[in-house]
């Protein structure tokens, strides 16, 4: 084996927090290279957060178009062209590709593209995409490896070739009925997207509700939205068997509530969680433990079982956002720098990417009920909010979460339009120790949807008397 190549950090991956990382350390003057088997960034800018943003929001054009009518607008024939929703995201995605790339090369850190293993405590073996191999070495080793869809065991899913996140991107066509197994983020998204492209769209969902981990109340109101725009629901439902292939002809046989039923369809969606990266790249010879799910094992610093080798974002098993692994990034940063930061108690917003979308910050109802928290809970219909009345956007509500005893927010809810931005007033509320009382009695402008927090936070029940 040749001498290995001496760098002061190495970084595997270039995930949100791994590339960071790597361009916070190389622009100190630290020798750093970042390995990467394909996605030049990660995934959000190519293939997942970004890229889907993007095809849903043509989606969301051509809805309004189609709609237009109510707004006093007369339009001629509309149609969507996939070859030109898809060329729009690919020059988006160029546009990132080249941005990441003059990142590397204004601060210094080398991206080396290849497939890395670990072959010692330190030692790397990076087989090149472009042929040939390198050796690496580092005193500091950064995991930022993610994830990858996984597919169920079900008979004939994986020999039916279903797309996940990653081809359902990429399609230059309008599947004739496209199935999505999972009822949870990234398949929620797809299922509403291509239902306004024009598929016939079937969502099957094992559990019992959509969202399986938000109050009822929002995975009704999210599931009503869906079928209102004609995307077809099938709850407590499971696929027995698939026979046919994706974007041909497929039978899915179902076990529903009612008994056992097939479905045909074109294509499959598969969005039914996700598999950490950490099988096959020699994790044990690193000295690096995982978790029976096959996560890295972290402390609330993202140390690992190995002295000096650290993980990010989902591999870890962070929270499975862009804006999560970026602030892993920050407290492996500030504890390099001798400055305690740690994961613990995190304030992690989210959103569902729908139309209108979901957004939530802090506990939910029933996560304050199974940690036996005491909350009074103010919730007020989006269409109480007078800006929907200019805009015609009035589905969903907003739903807060105040301390029994006390005045603190604990959580956060809404469905509506500008839901994120909403949720942002008030994640910085939170974080700021303000009482709800605060954002009661703030001047919002009128006409915005914030403008609802006054009298969301007007509604608070009174403190039950002791």
């Amino acid at each position: 084996m040749p001498e290995p190549e001496v760098f002061e950090n190495l970084v595997i991956g270039s995930g949100e927090g791994g590339k960071y990382l790597a361009w916070h350390l190389a622009s100190m003057g630290q020798k750093s290279a970042v390995v990467e088997r394909r996605w030049i960034g990660g995934s959000c800018p190519n293939v997942n957060c970004l890229p889907s943003k993007n095809e849903i929001w043509s989606a969301g054009v051509a809805h309004l178009v189609h709609r237009a009518a109510e707004f006093g607008v007369e339009t001629g024939p509309v149609s969507v062209d996939m070859p030109r929703v898809r060329q729009r995201k690919r020059e988006m995605v160029d546009g990132l590709i080249a941005m990441h790339l003059e990142k590397y090369r204004a601060n210094g850190a080398e991206l080396i593209m290849g497939e890395g293993r670990f072959v010692g405590r330190k030692s790397l073996e990076v087989r090149l995409n472009a042929g040939g191999t390198r050796t690496l070495t580092a005193p500091r080793i950064f995991l930022d490896i993610g994830t990858h869809a996984t597919i169920p065991a079900v008979p004939g899913l994986a020999e039916s070739q279903p797309l996940t996140n990653i081809e359902a991107l990429d399609l230059d066509r309008v599947p004739g009925h496209l199935v999505v197994l999972g009822g949870g983020y990234v398949g929620l998204e797809f299922a509403q997207a291509y239902r306004r492209f024009g598929s016939e769209v079937t969502v099957v969902e094992h559990g019992s509700q959509l969202l399986g981990r938000e109050d009822d109340d929002v995975a009704d109101e999210v599931r009503q939205l869906l079928e209102a725009g004609g995307v077809k629901v099938r709850v407590s439902t499971d696929v027995l068997d698939v026979r046919g292939r994706s974007g041909d002809k497929l039978t899915l046989h179902l076990r529903t509530p009612n008994g056992e039923a097939p479905i045909d369809a074109t294509d499959i969606l598969v969005a039914a969680g996700r598999t950490p990266n950490t099988s096959g790249i020699g994790l044990e010879a690193a000295g690096v433990e995982v978790t029976e799910r096959g996560y890295i094992k972290v402390d609330d610093q993202l140390r690992t079982t190995a002295a000096d080798v650290w993980a990010i974002g989902e591999c870890a098993g962070s929270p499975q956002f862009t804006h999560a692994s970026y602030d892993d990034f920050r407290v492996i940063r500030d504890n390099l720098a001798g400055k305690t930061r740690t994961t613990a108690g995190r304030v992690v917003p989210y959103c569902l990417f729908t139309d209108p979308p979901l957004a939530r910050v802090g506990l939910s109802e029933r996560e304050a009920r199974t940690q036996g928290i005491g909350v009074r809970i103010a919730k007020m219909a989006t269409a109480a909010v007078l800006r929907t009345r200019t805009t015609g956007e009035r589905e969903g509500f907003m739903k807060a979460l105040v301390s029994a005893d006390g005045d603190a927010v604990l959580g956060f809810a809404m469905i509506g339009s500008d839901a994120g931005e909403v949720m942002a007033i008030v994640q910085t509320a939170m974080l700021a120790g303000l009482p709800y009382t605060g954002l009661r009695d703030a001047i919002f402008t009128h006409p915005t949807m914030a403008e609802g927090l006054n009298a969301l936070f007007a509604s608070v029940p009174d403190r039950v008397s002791q």
